[in-house]
């Protein structure tokens, strides 16, 4: 309990797989916490036992998330210390712990974070690609969501940076072919599972080889950014079909002087502005 009287939020990061990634950090959390909030009380146990933790638990996932919710931050505002677990890694990362994090906010009950294993991070280290920059997606849409799941698709397809998308085993293979078929087959991609564990694997390919495999378990996949050169390429492709005077009009329409418009058809289509300023005024 701290000065204003109300209990604390732990964001309390566990294993991704390997029991020794444990911290001594989160153990002694866990121990003094009155109350944790565990994503499955049946894996949770099974944490507790190893390390001889006590302290009782509830259940609070993604069915509950907000009702369950309500009712935590009534305890942390009477006093109670509680912390928050998932199944693996740092909740809140594709997990209901985020609305309870929303919801301590919001009441002004004091959170923290116990930082600790991440499967985002993890495998994104393991791809071998750029870490300068990410965008982590979690699960894509479900297929009978075909809007949400094409915009979603659509916003990544051109990303530069790295995508890091979470998928179940049972979804695996048909959102590799989708992919394929949109980033394009030779967009380099790295698919991890059992990170931490002795049989961690690792593999790295491309989309459309992914596709062909019969890929088993629950994977981590790492998509490599599209490369300028290729977003370049595709955007003077789609000038192939549009005359000059079309292309310096669609600039013209959003409001640029002719001769801003020449210089940015010039650009375009890689050609100087005298070739451009000669081809238009003949």
């Amino acid at each position: 309990m701290n000065e204003t009287g109300y209990g604390k939020l732990y964001i309390t990061a566990t294993p991704i797989g390997n029991l020794g990634d444990m911290s001594p950090r989160a153990v002694e959390v866990l121990k003094e916490a009155e109350l944790i909030a565990a994503e499955d009380t049946r894996n949770t146990i099974k944490l507790l036992n190893h390390f001889e933790i006590k302290t009782p638990m509830t259940s609070y996932h993604e069915f509950n998330r907000f009702d369950k919710a309500d009712e935590l931050v009534e305890k942390m505002l009477e006093g109670t210390d509680v912390a928050i677990v998932t199944d693996a890694g740092t909740p809140c990362i594709s997990d209901p712990g985020e609305v309870l994090v929303q919801k301590c906010v919001e009441a002004g009950i004091e959170v923290t974070s116990i930082p600790g294993p991440s499967a985002v991070i993890t495998a994104l280290t393991l791809s071998g690609f750029s870490v300068r920059r990410f965008v982590f997606e979690g699960f894509l849409p479900p297929k009978q969501k075909k809007r949400d799941r094409k915009e979603a698709i659509d916003r990544i397809r051109n990303e530069t940076g790295t995508i890091v998308l979470y998928e179940a085993p049972h979804r695996l293979k048909e959102t590799l072919k989708e992919l394929a078929g949109v980033f394009g087959s030779e967009r380099r991609i790295a698919m991890c599972r059992e990170m931490t564990k002795k049989h961690e694997e690792v593999i790295r390919t491309t989309i459309g080889e992914a596709a062909e495999r019969e890929p088993r378990g629950e994977y981590v996949l790492v998509i490599e950014g599209k490369s300028l050169e290729a977003i370049n390429e595709e955007i003077k492709a789609g000038f192939e079909d549009m005359s000059l005077e079309e292309h310096l009009e669609q600039y013209i329409s959003k409001g640029m002087d002719k001769k801003a418009a020449m210089k940015a058809v010039a650009n375009d289509r890689g050609l100087s502005k005298r070739d451009v300023y000669n081809a238009l005024e003949r």
